[in-house]
């Protein structure tokens, strides 16, 4: 799959549902690839359990595994940590709701 391709399909996805990263490294990479979790930590040189939790969605894509992957995958510097903030960034506005709209902003309070 391209660059163009893999970015296509993240911003598809993303209309569609908020995927945690380790999902679209699962099922977007690894599952087409035929590659396994312990190949590629392996192959990135992290622990297994690092890319097992994130392939559960139970940890965060650290810049470093980021860097990592972006370059096993040949992809841009920055790729899936930009992944994991926009995740992070919409879990967050999910949780926060309502009390978000309660915040007013300094140029109404200055004014």
């Amino acid at each position: 799959m391209t660059l163009c391709g893999v970015r296509m399909l993240y911003h598809l996805i993303m209309k569609l549902k908020f995927p945690h990263p380790g999902t679209l490294l699962r099922e977007e990479f690894l599952e087409p690839m035929h590659l396994s979790a312990y190949r590629l930590a392996k192959e990135i040189g992290v622990p297994l359990t690092r890319v097992t939790a994130i392939l559960a969605g139970e940890r965060a894509i650290t810049a470093d595994t980021g860097l990592r992957l972006d370059y096993y995958f040949g992809l841009s510097e920055g790729y899936w940590l930009g992944l994991q903030h926009d995740y992070d960034v919409r879990q967050a506005k999910r949780k926060l709701g309502p009390s978000l709209k309660r915040i007013r902003s300094r140029e109404a309070v200055v004014s």
